[in-house]
């Protein structure tokens, strides 16, 4: 055990110790605490050696877009990322500083014109006038919540003009048919936002109960077809 999370070398690791150290992952407060019930197999709150490695395996997994499930852990994966490099265990997370961004220039133009048709004020968008517009996409719920608390990058519930661009990609990946990954990959970071982040817990998702059909009279523009079909490449 790193003495990092197990300063007293007793072979077990506390909750409040792993989740200290488990957050610096970079992963959402959602998919660290799915995490931890699956590697707390007795419930106790508290991991012995086994436990600890098959969070660090599911972490993993999450950094690398697979399903947080106990079926991944006979997958092949890089190991886990942490920013902390105290360690000889850990590898440090890649700086993204000089990853070109996913997100191109002609859709970034794109979804600039469907937030400002948004009206944001102060130049940032809530919750409550991005959630039509995830929701016109027909996606599950479960998928916009994790779109939304992967493209709120501050934290601060609202999204800027990059923040929204993050979200509009990650809809348009996802009606592609390919999988919302679990944490922000490098490529992906706005490259305003590219220093190193803190994560003081997630922003509550967007509640199953705004599935509910409701009657918008304000005309948003429906995701499918601002799509236009231009497939986006990551």
């Amino acid at each position: 055990f790193s003495p990092q999370v197990d300063a007293a070398n007793t072979g077990r690791v506390l909750a409040s110790d792993a989740a200290v150290f488990l957050k610096r992952s970079g992963l959402t407060d959602l998919v660290l605490g799915k995490i931890w019930d699956l590697a707390d197999t007795d419930g106790k709150g508290i991991l012995n050696k086994q436990e600890f490695f098959v969070a660090l395996r599911l972490v993993a997994c999450a950094q690398n877009g697979l399903d947080v499930s106990l079926s991944s852990l006979n997958l092949p994966v890089p190991p886990p990322r942490f920013t902390d490099t105290n360690s000889p265990l850990l590898l440090s997370a890649t700086t993204s500083s000089d990853v070109p961004w996913a997100v191109k220039l002609e859709d970034k133009a794109k979804y600039d014109s469907i937030f400002d048709s948004l009206n944001p004020v102060n130049g940032l968008l809530s919750g409550d006038k991005v959630k039509p517009v995830l929701l016109n996409s027909k996606l599950p719920v479960d998928i916009l919540g994790r779109v939304w608390e992967l493209s709120d990058i501050d934290r601060d519930g609202m999204l800027d003009r990059d923040e929204f661009a993050v979200a509009m990609f990650l809809v348009y990946c996802a009606l592609e048919k390919e999988p919302v990954p679990m944490s922000l990959p490098a490529a992906l970071v706005p490259p305003s936002k590219r220093k190193p982040l803190s994560f003081p817990g997630a922003m509550p998702l967007i509640p199953s109960s705004a599935a509910t059909k409701e009657s918008h009279h304000q005309s948003l523009p429906p995701v499918g077809i601002l799509a236009a079909k231009t497939p986006l490449t990551q």
